[in-house]
């Protein structure tokens, strides 16, 4: 059963900076695309960056030129650098793979903006 954890999330002052990791296992994760979501309260989960087997990477147009999605696949790990953080950024986070046509997920990790 492969696994998804998160690390790195917590409070962030508005132009801060968090990085998030998730550890994989059981995965074949150099094959698999891979990246982050998040969700805010009253909202619907939304893809924020993702890269895939080739490591062609994609953002939502609200992160872009502040967040950074990168992947080191000898160590099954995958990265969200934020800067420039705001509070609309405020959200629980969460991993995302998906392999084989199977979905794989995080348990979510909470970053909160505030000052």
């Amino acid at each position: 059963q492969g696994q998804l954890v998160e690390s790195g999330g917590g409070l962030a002052q508005p132009g801060g900076s968090l990085r998030l990791s998730c550890q994989a296992s059981n995965i074949i994760f150099r094959l698999a695309a891979k990246g982050w979501y998040r969700q805010a309260p009253g909202k619907r989960r939304e893809l924020v960056a993702s890269i895939g087997v080739t490591g062609y990477t994609q953002y939502a147009d609200s992160v872009k030129g502040r967040f950074t999605v990168s992947t080191d696949n000898a160590k099954d790990t995958v990265y969200l650098q934020m800067n420039s953080l705001k509070s609309e950024d405020t959200a629980v986070y969460y991993c995302w793979a998906t392999r084989a046509q199977r979905d794989y997920w995080g348990q979510g990790t909470q970053v909160t903006v505030s000052s």
